[in-house]
């Protein structure tokens, strides 16, 4: 399967969002960015951008961590896409917090408090410039989102 290349907006977000929250881990979970993870809804697994995996968690006999074992998935909204194809997936394997940062609109939308059939009953949008701050059960991890780069559109599209 061949994906679509992302371009630098994405690289720009991905890359200071996983050295922020391996900074904040300190050691107590990792950060892993579109690494396989299985997911009994998914017989192939997703790869999301940006997984948090908890402290002491083990990988399967595949070789991969198990969606029990996420505490957050951070995506970035492709240019002109949707969020949320993956969240249903996400919120069913019980994963506490999906992050959905988008570019184009320059705003982080956090999604909590999963429930069976797939959907996550909270969501608060945070304006890039503004703290994410993520709960993981007993620690808290902060995010700056001032440098994420904000989507332009392009002259004559509006």
């Amino acid at each position: 399967m061949t994906e679509m290349p992302h371009d630098e907006r994405w690289w720009e977000i991905v890359l200071s969002a996983a050295v922020q929250i391996r900074d904040e881990l300190a050691g107590h979970g990792r950060v892993l960015s579109r690494v396989p993870i299985d997911f009994p809804a998914v017989p192939g697994g997703l790869a999301p951008d940006l997984a948090v995996i908890a402290p002491g968690a083990g990988r399967n006999a595949r070789g991969r961590f198990e969606g029990a074992d996420v505490e957050a998935v951070l995506e970035v909204v492709a240019p002109g896409g949707r969020h949320g194809t993956t969240a249903p997936v996400y919120a069913e394997s019980g994963v506490a917090l999906y992050v959905a940062i988008d570019p184009a609109a320059g705003v982080c939308t956090v999604h909590t408090a999963p429930a069976p059939g797939g959907v996550y009953r909270e969501a608060e949008r945070v304006p890039f410039g503004n703290d994410l701050f993520l709960s993981l059960g007993d620690r808290t991890l902060v995010l700056q989102t001032d440098e994420f780069p904000v989507e332009r559109p392009t002259p004559g599209t509006a």
